[in-house]
């Protein structure tokens, strides 16, 4: 919940986010997130994962 809070996500996209945070074992720099939605590339940028192909 505290994803869709911080930066406005749509449920899917939160979860996305939850997600790659589970699979990062808490540690987003070790993990890059190809994304082509700006807001959800702008949170995950903000939770500090290294985005891939992040739209314009």
């Amino acid at each position: 919940m505290r994803l869709v809070r911080t930066h406005r996500l749509r449920t899917g996209d939160a979860l996305q986010l939850a997600a790659a945070h589970v699979g990062s074992a808490q540690r987003p720099a070790t993990l890059e997130l190809v994304c082509l939605d700006a807001r959800l590339a702008l949170a995950a940028e903000r939770e500090g994962f290294p985005v891939i192909g992040r739209a314009p």
